[in-house]
């Protein structure tokens, strides 16, 4: 791994094809190294992410992992810290939506979306905040849903990790908030212009033509500015919507 000690480092946790990749490209552009994660099965793709971004003549390491497993959290920021550079900013993006009646919602299914949505985003929160502290600065971001808010019907799953979540970075915020480290909460609220709603919706063409869908790139632009933010007005919540969608 090419050493960048000198750069700061963003990390992606759950670098997928769409809003995960705006949001590495994004801070990759802003001058960081951007680490990006994703679960081993997917290195392939995740190179290809990297190069890309390394191809625009910005710094990025694709960096497999899974974040369900508190050994490779721990691996993973160790990685960063000592090869890479100074943790700056980290970003939670993992999603596991899924959708099944409560009767047909198994205990496996149910934990499964906890680990992923709820639980790999406390192991990462944890591990960065550590290295964060001892320097006394840092932002660290986690993606939230509409289901953060509001448990509709067969979300069971995907709404309790979720809520889970959101409590998880309002318990951060308070405590690392005076320490100088921004903790930060998105509702991501409405469908986002990727690969799964493209293939789930026909009508993505006219939706994105209208602004009626979520632009990943746009998403990831705010995810800049909160990192950005003086701390005299630091946001804690902030949510995401197109402008034609109902809330």
């Amino acid at each position: 791994m090419e050493q960048t000690k000198e750069v700061g480092a963003c990390l992606v946790v759950g670098a997928g094809d769409d809003t995960g990749a705006a949001i590495g490209r994004a801070f990759a552009r802003e001058g960081l190294t951007s680490c990006l994660v994703r679960r081993p099965r997917h290195a392939q793709s995740l190179e290809a992410l990297a190069q890309s971004i390394r191809d625009e003549g910005f710094k990025a390491v694709a960096m497999p992992a899974d974040a369900r497993v508190e050994e490779e959290v721990i691996k993973l920021v160790e990685t960063i810290e000592s090869s890479v550079g100074p943790l700056e900013v980290a970003v939670f993006n993992i999603g596991a939506n899924v959708q099944f009646s409560i009767t047909e919602t198994t205990a496996r299914v149910y934990q499964k979306v906890w680990e992923m949505a709820c639980f790999a985003g406390f192991l990462m929160g944890r591990e960065v905040a550590k290295r964060m502290l001892e320097r006394g600065r840092g932002t660290i971001i986690f993606t939230g849903a509409t289901a953060s808010m509001r448990g509709r019907a067969n979300l069971s799953a995907f709404a309790g990790a979720k809520h889970g979540l959101r409590a998880l970075a309002q318990s951060m915020a308070r405590e690392l908030g005076p320490k100088n480290i921004h903790v930060a909460h998105t509702i991501i609220d409405g469908a986002i212009d990727s690969n799964f709603i493209r293939e789930l919706l026909p009508q993505v063409d006219e939706l994105r033509e209208q602004d009626a869908i979520l632009n990943p790139d746009h998403i990831a632009q705010n995810y800049v500015m909160l990192h950005k933010q003086p701390r005299t007005a630091w946001t804690h919540e902030l949510d995401l919507r197109p402008w034609k969608e109902n809330w």
